[in-house]
């Protein structure tokens, strides 16, 4: 799903036009970004955390000349999902499951 198809999604189910829903929708990620360039948690109950982490220093190779390059530390988004979320994901391979079992 692209942000396109989850504007026209939402424009659909709330009857808001397209333009105000990409508004919303740009506004949300845009404040999801800041928080988080900023090294704040964004919690959002039934869906999931987004936090950043630091990432330490590691050796790693080059794959093409085999020499060792050292990566430096760095900070990355994460995701971790809800519980709510992750039922939500399985319940569809539990459901194949159940008639395939």
């Amino acid at each position: 799903m692209t942000k396109a198809d989850l504007v026209e999604e939402i424009a659909v189910a709330t009857g808001i036009s397209r333009n105000h829903t990409a508004i919303i929708v740009d506004g949300l990620l845009d404040s999801v970004c800041r928080a988080l360039s900023e090294g704040k948690h964004l919690e959002i109950r039934g869906f999931g955390t987004f936090k950043v982490r630091e990432r330490r220093a590691r050796r790693a190779r080059n794959p093409r000349s085999g020499t060792e390059v050292l990566v430096p530390a760095k900070l990355v988004p994460v995701f971790k999902p809800s519980r709510e979320l992750k039922a939500l994901v399985l319940e569809p391979a539990n459901q194949e499951q159940t008639v395939a079992g």
